[in-house]
């Protein structure tokens, strides 16, 4: 499973983990606790848990970039501006560029 872009930010949890491995799991998450509210019925084991958990961080890991690139792109406030203002949309092309170069895939 890929990274969902939208929790990007954030490293994956235990609760992501199961959900990678049994999308349609009704649980919660107390502290470090999985409140299982359907009995796990097809009996996640720990290991399968640990392992998928371990797959999904590294690819989070290797999304870094993304990360790095967001902190220092244009915010959407000076895109718009750049959208009416042909000089300020140069900039904004420059400086995407330079965070790009900086922060290669």
């Amino acid at each position: 499973m890929a990274i969902n872009l939208k929790n990007y930010l954030n490293p994956p949890t235990k609760m992501d983990a199961i959900l990678s491995i049994r999308p349609e799991a009704q649980i919660n998450e107390a502290g470090d606790e999985i409140i299982w509210h359907d009995e796990n019925p097809t009996n996640i084991t720990e290991e399968q848990i640990t392992t998928k958990l371990a797959e999904l961080t590294t690819e989070w890991e290797a999304i870094d970039y993304a990360r790095k690139r967001k902190a220092e792109y244009p915010t959407i406030e000076e895109l718009v501006v750049a959208l009416y203002d042909t000089d300020d949309k140069s900039a904004i092309e420059a400086k995407r560029a330079e965070v790009k170069a900086k922060y290669p895939k």
